[in-house]
């Protein structure tokens, strides 16, 4: 049975997100998570739920973070050679008016409503097989992240570009922008890990790869030739006391942070992931 038909899609939908499920729950470890509980063992029922319980009640965090890419092969090699992501797993060919309407049903209505192509949108035709959908799930320490391709039925899975142009406004100032943020290890010098992600990135041709600094910089040879402390940025004071931070482009233009947490902020954090974790077993 083709991958067209809507069963088809439906069942390798579900087992997508099972399997990735399954994958991140493996990553959120003690090692990462200090105080994390252990999942409930296979095939045991969950505790019963009040209607009047929070949403929050029902949730089990986050399964994973998804980038839309315009090149695939690019995006991936980045996050799995460059970064050190573990793939999960890989599907595609998706099309058909079910999972069509599943992703872009809002955005038809607004073309619609507004009387505008839904190229023009970035609005792929999934539903008559124009475009197809593409996925591949990264697992890292903590989190997965799914990376996203519409691409043109002829074109090859995994090769080439997006069948839309890539979006030109990426300021993480503009509301519904979304970034992705890596948190470095303790041991990890962040100024030198900073200056090694962009010469590896760059000996790759990703020469989108760009961090910011922390001292102001009027041209891309100034940002080059910035001292090697200002690639990123230590918060020394107040409640963040302990924070490093920098903001990065990624190879498709994406925008990423990275970040690192010692001291009073580190431990801001854990306990309160320790004390969530205490409320959510005394429920």
């Amino acid at each position: 049975m083709e991958k067209h038909e809507d069963l088809a899609v439906d069942i390798a939908r579900r087992d997508l997100l099972r399997t990735t499920g399954t994958a991140m729950l493996a990553g959120l470890t003690a090692a990462t998570i200090p105080g994390a509980l252990p999942a409930a063992p296979q095939g045991q029922a969950p505790a019963a739920t009040s209607k009047a319980a929070s949403l929050g009640a029902r949730l089990q965090g986050v399964q994973h973070f998804g980038l839309t890419v315009q090149n695939m092969d690019r995006a991936f090699e980045f996050y799995t050679e460059v970064l050190g992501g573990t793939e999960v797993m890989r599907d595609g060919d998706f099309q058909g008016e079910r999972i069509h309407n599943t992703l872009l049903t809002d955005e038809d209505i607004i073309a619609r409503e507004r009387g505008v192509n839904p190229r023009t949108r970035g609005i792929p035709d999934l539903r008559g097989g124009t475009q197809r959908l593409d996925v591949r799930f990264v697992q890292f320490d903590n989190v997965v992240i799914e990376l996203l391709q519409y691409r043109d039925a002829g074109q090859p899975m995994g090769r080439g570009n997006s069948f839309a142009d890539p979006r030109e406004l990426m300021s993480p100032a503009f509301p519904r922008s979304m970034h992705i943020c890596f948190y470095l290890r303790d041991d990890v010098d962040f100024n030198v890990f900073i200056r090694d992600l962009e010469a590896e990135s760059a000996r790759r041709g990703m020469t989108q790869v760009k961090a910011n600094r922390v001292i102001t910089v009027a041209t891309e040879q100034e940002r080059r030739s910035a001292p090697i402390e200002s690639n990123s940025n230590r918060i020394t004071q107040g409640k963040s006391d302990g924070w490093s931070l920098i903001y990065c482009k990624g190879p498709e233009g994406e925008q990423l942070e990275f970040v690192q947490a010692l001291g009073p902020v580190k431990r801001t954090f854990q306990e309160a992931f320790q004390a969530r974790q205490r409320s959510l077993a005394g429920r």
